[in-house]
């Protein structure tokens, strides 16, 4: 029935709207260009403040305001809302920095971080998902002043932010690897244990530290990557299938199909992708941090 009522809608679409034809005008790219709301710049240093600004001035105050707020109000009878705080303790607490990733002296030391990076990721996410007055190319009118129109948007989908996030982490856990061993302690920690016995030593060093090494700088692209990877996809297929292809092709006939996928896209990325990236992203940090100060390879 659902499939029969698409196909009469669209085909109603079809005929009372035809082909328009490619639309060459409309530049989808340009719900991610970053326009200057109030231009800052310090020599050749741009700190302009836009729409991805906002968005993590915003997830900056739901985490830190959430945490707060609900801190001061734990009860010894804990409500729905404290349930549910809790339920996140328990997964920032057993499974992200759990025994399995991190020791529980680094975990006591480095929990308060991973916590937080893991709310701020998830808020940043969220946010993504909830549209906002940001679009300055379009506005609308409301009482005579001319408001931006709504769209959705994330931090996340910038790879700044990802890599800024990333450089953190990268440069935290190889500060504390030489803290708990040592420089040349930690460098020597990235090759396997046993290798002393290996008749082809000489040899194998070089190769195996060098692997080492490249797969270290990796974790910077591979981190930051997959983060702004999976919500700018969400992002760009939420954005083609709720009008953006109708409107590039000229076809209002496919508007019902699209529509409807981008309903399912758009709760898939809320309920599963915005979650699970912050997850894996802190979980990440937690076994690095882990790794670090970890006594063999």
């Amino acid at each position: 029935m659902i499939a029969g009522g698409l196909l009469v809608a669209m085909i109603i679409l079809g005929v009372a709207f035809g082909s328009h034809g490619m639309n060459s005008d409309y530049q989808p790219q340009n719900e991610f260009k970053l326009d200057a709301w109030i231009p800052i710049k310090l020599g050749g240093i741009d700190l302009s403040i836009n729409k991805a600004v906002l968005y993590l001035l915003l997830a900056t105050v739901l985490t830190v305001g959430a945490m707060v707020y609900l801190a001061k109000r734990m009860q010894q009878r804990p409500n729905k809302v404290q349930t549910a705080v809790e339920t996140i303790f328990s997964l920032m607490h057993d499974n992200i920095a759990g025994p399995n990733n991190i020791d529980r002296k680094m975990a006591v030391k480095w929990f308060p971080f991973i916590g937080a990076l893991f709310m701020f990721i998830w808020f940043s996410n969220l946010l993504g998902y909830i549209p906002l007055p940001t679009n300055s190319e379009e506005t609308f009118n409301l009482f005579g002043a001319h408001i931006p129109a709504f769209a959705i948007y994330a931090a996340t989908a910038n790879i700044s932010v990802t890599l800024a996030l990333t450089l953190v982490v990268w440069i935290s856990y190889h500060v504390e690897g030489i803290r708990a061993k040592g420089f040349f302690g930690y460098l020597k920690s990235w090759l396997p244990a046993g290798l002393d016995n290996v008749p082809a030593r000489p040899i194998l060093i070089p190769g195996i530290f060098a692997i080492e090494v490249i797969s270290h700088f990796v974790r910077i692209i591979s981190l930051s990557v997959r983060l702004f990877a999976n919500i700018l996809a969400g992002h760009l297929l939420i954005l083609f299938m709720g009008g953006g292809l109708v409107v590039l092709l000229g076809i209002a006939a496919l508007g019902p199909l699209t529509g409807l996928m981008a309903v399912g896209f758009f709760l898939f990325e809320v309920v599963l992708i915005a979650t699970l990236q912050a997850f894996i992203f802190a979980t990440l940090t937690a076994i690095y941090l882990g790794g670090a100060v970890a006594e063999s390879h």
